[in-house]
């Protein structure tokens, strides 16, 4: 009773969906500003992904470091993706997709998919790609891709958390990863 009082938009909070609670939550008890957040993120090292996706939507991808393992039964992942982006209606329409690990010599395919070249087409042209099912596109040269069906998507704050099991795994035994740290791309010595 006296959460509602203090705060009424938590009133009825028993109608809210699980991620509007999250989002009145961060609101709530928001102590850590933006900016001090972003750096201290930019702190944290990340592998740099291509996100691809093709279906009836159409061919898409973008680049995000924001990718991890959920579950190794069934072999699942995640994916967050800004929902500002103007792909994430293909994602969501199409049902699947691939997340391509980039290797050291990808850091001008990170910029392409970042959005240095809007055109989608022309995003694609700039390297080698393998289809998967139904046509779902694949870096040939990835230190690693991982197709996957999308079993549930969460939007939490301004990004899209996009959960996939993975049906298919291409690797290579060589290279080594780009990273993000710092914001800046770095490679392993």
């Amino acid at each position: 009773m006296a959460a509602s009082k203090a705060h009424p938009e938590l009133a009825d909070a028993r109608k809210l969906t699980v991620t509007q609670l999250i989002e009145a939550v961060l609101i709530l008890d928001n102590h850590v500003s933006k900016t001090e957040f972003r750096n201290a993120m930019a702190r944290v090292c990340s592998p740099v992904n291509v996100i691809t996706t093709a279906g009836p939507a159409g061919r898409g991808g973008v680049t995000a470091t924001a990718m991890c393992s959920v579950s190794d039964e069934p072999p699942t992942l995640l994916v967050c993706i800004n929902n500002k982006s103007t792909q994430t209606k293909l994602f969501q329409t199409n049902g699947k997709f691939c997340v391509n690990v980039l290797s050291a010599e990808h850091q001008n395919l990170a910029g392409i998919f970042a959005g240095s070249v809007t055109k989608m087409d022309d995003r694609f042209v700039s390297t080698e790609w393998i289809e998967i099912e139904n046509k779902l596109p694949a870096l040939k040269s990835a230190m690693v891709s991982f197709a996957c069906e999308v079993i549930d998507i969460q939007r939490v704050a301004s990004h899209n958390i996009m959960i996939g099991r993975v049906f298919q795994i291409h690797q290579r035994a060589d290279g080594s990863p780009l990273l993000y740290f710092d914001r800046h791309y770095v490679q392993l010595n």
